[in-house]
């Protein structure tokens, strides 16, 4: 055997140990494409440093953690919610996945033997061995006593059909067209009597975690009377249409019919709404920071489509979190309202809608909204949406608290 030999040798030469970090592959499913060419390279690095003189010590390695073993166990058992987990324990849920993590390391070691790869079968390991388990604990321990290692908030992809976040890559593997609500709410301006922002959005089910308006300070904003219902609104200039959607239909549409909708009152730039103050849609969480429900500014904004106001739930949006990080309506380390469970379910924080998942509840809390006088407008939209690609549910993003290590 000439890989076993060649080992033999280098070690009685004494030759310089080569170390190489192989991320080690899951045994619960067959190689693919993706493996069969990652190994390959992986074999040429390796075999070039034994050409070179090196000691290589090439052993083959088991991933047993992590979500493709949990998920296919949680398929075979009907498991949809962690509580489910906690009531058969721990220690069973764990043996049942133990029990299918080296399904296929026999193909496994026929593929890669075939394919010619130099690596050794006899003598492999499992992450799950005690003894790989405590060196992971021990290299986080290290980290940890030198204050390299923090808690902190990154709102990710997150599957509530897998109760976990998922990479930028994942969630871009399975999109499709679907239908959702699309809503003009108001947010009454604190000491100006009946005027109020417009924000639109497609996710009404994060309107209870609002924090924050959101303008683009050099866009053109006006304040205008709805000759309908006689309220002062504020949104951009260029979106009126949304507001008034005759506006779009190029061959209905006169200008003269404007001076039958509206009136334009004002006009500002968005520098000029920083800082106002505004009404909550919800109370829920009215208390808990003097620093909630103001209106601050990014270029982020466009208007491409909505009112150009939009609605901040740091919560659930990558810019969003930035943003509201940036002006001091959250800080950084603290808790800020994320009223949605692991399973994508409303927490208790929000009673209207308690127990219900995020994307079944929009009709509720649009309902809800209607009866408190602050619907504007209610469409509906069809774009294409994110699915988990494993439980195919739609993704969301979510405030995912986890640690990081220090690289600044």
């Amino acid at each position: 055997d000439t890989f076993r030999l060649q080992n033999k040798l280098s070690k009685e030469r004494g030759d310089k140990e080569f170390t190489f970090y192989d991320g080690p592959p899951f045994a619960t499913g067959l190689p693919h494409y993706g493996h069969i060419l990652a190994g390959t390279i992986k074999d040429t690095v390796t075999r070039y440093a034994s050409m070179t003189g090196k000691h290589v010590d090439r052993r083959a390695g088991w991933d047993c953690h992590g979500l493709p073993v949990e998920y296919e166990i949680d398929q075979k058992l009907g498991i949809t919610h962690r509580d489910q987990v906690l009531a058969m324990g721990i220690d069973k849920y764990n043996e049942t996945c133990r029990g299918i993590v080296t399904r296929y390391t026999q193909e496994w070691e026929t593929t890669i033997t075939r394919l010619g790869r130099w690596i050794d079968f006899e003598n492999d390991y499992k992450t799950m061995d005690a003894s790989f388990m405590e060196s992971v604990w021990w290299v986080f321990s290290q980290l940890f006593e030198k204050k390299l290692v923090y808690q902190g908030f990154k709102v990710m992809p997150y599957s509530t059909g897998c109760s976990t976040s998922l990479s930028n890559f994942e969630a871009g593997l399975n999109y499709k067209e679907v239908s959702d609500p699309a809503v003009v709410v108001s947010f009454p301006v604190v000491g100006e009597e009946d005027v109020s922002l417009l924000a639109w959005t497609t996710t009404p089910w994060t309107l209870p975690s609002n924090l924050a308006l959101c303008v683009n300070p050099e866009m053109e904003y006006i304040q205008i009377l709805d000759k309908k219902t006689e309220h002062k609104y504020i949104l951009a200039k260029s979106r009126l249409p949304q507001l008034y959607p005759i506006m779009n239909n190029k061959k209905k549409w006169k200008p003269k019919m404007a001076d039958e909708l509206y009136e334009i009152q004002k006009t500002m730039k968005g520098t000029d709404l920083k800082g106002k103050r505004y009404q909550p849609l919800f109370d829920f969480f009215a208390s808990q920071s003097d620093a909630y429900f103001q209106v601050v500014s990014d270029t982020y904004v466009t208007d491409d489509a909505g009112t150009g106001v939009v609605h901040q739930a740091p919560a659930f949006g990558e810019d969003d979190f930035r943003v509201c990080l940036a002006h001091g309506i959250i800080k950084k380390g603290v808790d800020f309202p994320c009223p949605v469970d692991a399973n994508g379910l409303f927490t208790e924080d929000v009673p209207p809608v308690k127990g219900i998942h995020v994307k079944e509840a929009d009709n509720t809390l649009i309902a809800t909204i209607k009866d408190a006088g602050r619907l504007v407008h209610k469409d509906s939209i069809v774009h294409s949406y994110p699915f988990c690609w494993r439980s195919d549910t739609p993704l969301i993003y979510k405030t995912v608290p986890s640690w990081f290590v220090k690289v600044e």
